[in-house]
């Protein structure tokens, strides 16, 4: 028969064998955690860096000009007067159509496909509009060229202004380019992005979750409708992901629009975004203040860019109550 003593030095031994595997594993974990730091602050220098450059090269400007280049109207390189509110506007209300626009098509295709479609026709579908997330937006510039705008130019523009003349966003001749096509194309390039992430977000809610609401007597719709309202958070956080690609978006834009630097309230009017203009006359840019000023509508995109995603991280947090285990919460 064994001592209590010889058992206990047995166990203590055993416990150290066992434990040499642990340690071993706790390095490894803490070089992988070592690691995604390193990787984490990469990417932070990164950003450090884009906006430290973008603001050397913005500074002539931002010395000459301060805060009311933000409200001005007037772009002429000649005279070095320089604002940037057309192309502020522009974009801002582009993406606006554009999320008008995509944000019911996205979630309701989203929908359809996880909670109505057969789970093959569904898969199919699914890889087919996550394929046309991968097409470059020259692409959709040349398609809004030489589709969308002899379309809008015949037939929806003229209607518009015959029927909502009166209105002051719908004023003006049918050009076929101007806002209302970059929006348009804008709401293309940005559906399948809302549909792919808002898809994943309902199908890895838990089965559960739609059992319990017609356990309760809830109705089909019912029960999407709960769905849904869990899934909030997620399909918000798509609609972020939808609109930053919309604000940043530039050659699909610049082939649409117009590229005219006028305020007009008409939808139907030319105009300008920000990325647009850099991507015109970045490289056409001789004079000192010229490519200041682009610098700094370059330093306002990304501004308005961070802007929104702290606003989204803010309206998450509040719609999840800071909890992780919501899904789709950040």
């Amino acid at each position: 028969m064994t001592s209590p003593g010889v058992a206990g030095e047995a166990a203590i031994a055993v416990t150290r064998e066992r434990g040499l595997p642990a340690t071993r594993r706790f390095g490894a974990d803490q070089a992988f955690a070592l690691g995604l730091r390193l990787a984490s602050l990469f990417v932070l220098g990164a950003v450090v860096l884009l906006i430290l450059e973008t603001w050397s090269g913005a500074r002539p400007a931002l010395h000459a000009y301060g805060l009311p280049f933000l409200g001005g109207t007037a772009w002429d390189p000649v005279a070095e007067k320089f604002g940037a509110l057309p192309y502020i506007v522009g974009t801002l209300v582009t993406s606006a159509i554009a999320l008008l626009l995509a944000v019911p098509f996205g979630v309701g295709a989203a929908v359809f496909l996880a909670e109505i479609a057969p789970p093959r026709p569904a898969s199919v579908v699914s890889f087919m509009i996550e394929l046309l997330a991968s097409i470059p937006s020259i692409v959709y510039g040349l398609w809004g060229v030489f589709v969308l705008a002899p379309v809008l130019r015949s037939g929806l523009e003229p209607w518009l202004i015959h029927h909502l003349g009166f209105l002051p966003l719908f004023q003006g001749f049918p050009f076929g380019l101007g806002v209302l096509p970059a929006g348009l194309v804008h709401a293309v390039m940005v559906v399948p992005t809302v549909t792919s992430v808002s898809r994943e977000i309902l199908l890895a809610l838990p089965d559960t979750l739609r059992g319990a609401a017609l356990a309760l007597g809830a109705t089909r719709a019912e029960a999407i409708g709960v769905t849904l309202d869990a899934a909030r958070p997620g399909i918000l956080g798509a609609v972020i992901l939808a609109l930053g690609r919309a604000l940043g978006e530039t050659m699909a834009v610049t082939m649409v629009i117009g590229n005219s630097n006028r305020l007009s309230w008409s939808l139907l009017a030319p105009g300008a975004t920000m990325a647009s203009v850099i991507a015109n006359e970045f490289t056409e840019a001789v004079g000192k203040m010229h490519l200041a000023a682009l610098f700094e509508v370059a330093l306002v995109l990304f501004g308005v860019t961070l802007l929104v995603n702290a606003v989204a991280r803010l309206i998450v947090r509040a719609a999840t109550g800071g909890r992780r285990d919501v899904a789709g919460a950040a």
